[in-house]
């Protein structure tokens, strides 16, 4: 074993570690995300242009921050300095900052989510918009949405204390299987609705040309890509970092971006019939809080006792998918007091799940917030997925080299991504963050 990192957890195998990166990727950015993206941007132009970013920008992106995280055998906070020193301060303070405040929010819209399945558990659904609308009120304010913010960070903090071996990894390889489940069954049950091949026709396969030069679509297919696969914010720095020198980087970076990338187009198979079946197209493209919270709740509720178990499953799915994010946002800030200032691993999650709680209050009591946060975290991933490849590709080339060659994955790979990180990468990436900040700004002030 490395000397390096025989001091540090590590995952007890590649599996291990793949099926935590796929929880940390697989998250609401999926389940709730891709349908309300892909519903504004265009259907199958969106989803064109996703998987695009995803194989050509994202996978080298992938690459860099794992390349990064090993080498150094750093939290993603003192990854860049070890490498480079003092001056790319900046990017560790990036990988800090972005997860946390990701998360202030995150837990919010997962205290939601476990509401609304234990209502729906003991007393069923809604019968019709309004009554969904009124429950969705009254789970998004007051004590009761201060309460599950709580819950929901107290659960993370629990896995995570339990360190890599006996929490992420054993949380994770517990319920990613569990996750895939539920996936496939609901996305057997919604082709057998009525409203299914409309809604695979209105939302998946509509093309439209001028949609790839829409800035919406454009930003919708970075932030995307970015936010479902959890780059640009240090989480794979922080989990690649835990990893021996045998694992073969590239490969892992393309078994967790493929399952990643499957389980979001699931996600618009199993909504998107549902959204055409009981007329609710109108509401998925308003907001991501009417899809998720109104809409499937009232469609399915017109389905008597099958709508009911089918929104259990629902819904005990878009938690499991949040908590196996969560924890891996977690752990960027806490592995990174533990190196920092040598806390304990209980000590550095106690911390940062006090300030989470208290930073989450707006969120939790102004549901407009978020529509403010979401966007600027969107830009803070897209930035930082442009620093990692810079720095890797420029800045410390030969570091990105040592991986690749200790991964033996061949000459042609070898040299093709040392091609994509440096070359490739980074003005694409920059020219998303442009028409990104372009389209934040017109919406903002149009």
């Amino acid at each position: 074993m490395d000397s390096k990192i025989s001091q540090r957890e590590q995952w007890t195998s590649k599996l291990g570690f793949i099926l935590a990166a796929a929880g940390s990727a697989v998250g609401l950015g999926n389940l709730w995300g891709f349908a309300y993206r892909s519903s504004q941007g265009g259907g199958a132009a969106f989803v064109i242009l996703y998987i695009l970013i995803v194989l050509i920008v994202c996978l080298p992106v992938f690459v860099a921050e794992m390349a990064l995280g090993r080498n150094a055998t750093k939290s993603s906070l003192l990854a860049p300095v070890k490498l480079a020193g003092t001056n790319w301060y900046p990017l560790g303070i990036l990988y800090f900052i972005a997860p946390i405040l990701i998360l202030s929010f995150y837990s919010v819209i997962m205290g939601w989510t476990i509401d609304t399945f234990f209502h729906v558990l003991l007393f069923g659904l809604p019968k019709n918009g309004v009554e969904a609308g009124e429950l969705f009120g009254s789970i998004s304010k007051g004590s009761s949405v201060i309460l599950g913010h709580l819950l929901s960070l107290v659960i993370t903090a629990v896995v995570v204390s339990s360190g890599i071996k006996k929490g992420i990894e054993k949380v994770t390889s517990y319920f990613m299987p569990l996750l895939f489940l539920i996936v496939l069954v609901l996305v057997i049950w919604a082709a057998s609705l009525s409203g299914a091949w409309e809604g695979y026709k209105t939302f998946l396969l509509k093309f439209d040309f001028n949609e790839l030069r829409n800035p919406r679509t454009i930003y919708n297919a970075f932030g995307q890509a970015f936010f479902s696969l959890s780059l640009g914010i240090g989480i794979m720095v922080a989990y690649a970092s835990y990893l021996n020198k045998k694992s073969n980087l590239p490969k892992l970076s393309l078994g967790v971006a493929s399952l990643d990338t499957f389980v979001g187009l699931m996600a618009g198979l199993i909504t998107f019939p549902i959204v055409m079946t009981f007329g609710l197209s109108d509401a998925i493209k308003e907001s991501t809080i009417s899809t998720l919270f109104i809409s499937i709740p009232t469609g399915l509720g017109s389905f008597g006792l099958t709508g009911r178990i089918v929104a259990i499953a629902f819904f005990g799915l878009v938690y499991i998918a949040a908590i196996t994010s969560s924890v891996s946002l977690l752990e960027v800030p806490v592995s990174s007091l533990m190196d920092k200032f040598k806390y304990t691993r209980t000590k550095s999650v106690y911390i940062v799940t006090i300030f989470l709680f208290l930073l989450g209050i707006p969120s939790a009591l102004y549901g407009k917030f978020l529509d403010t946060i979401i966007p600027i975290t969107d830009i803070l991933l897209i930035a930082g997925g442009f620093l990692v490849t810079f720095f890797m590709g420029w800045v410390v080339p030969r570091k990105l080299d040592s991986e690749l060659n200790v991964s033996k994955v061949g000459i042609n790979t070898t040299r093709f991504f040392k091609i994509m990180i440096k070359w490739i990468s980074p003005p694409l990436i920059a020219f998303g963050l442009f028409v990104s900040i372009y389209y934040l700004l017109q919406s903002w002030f149009a």
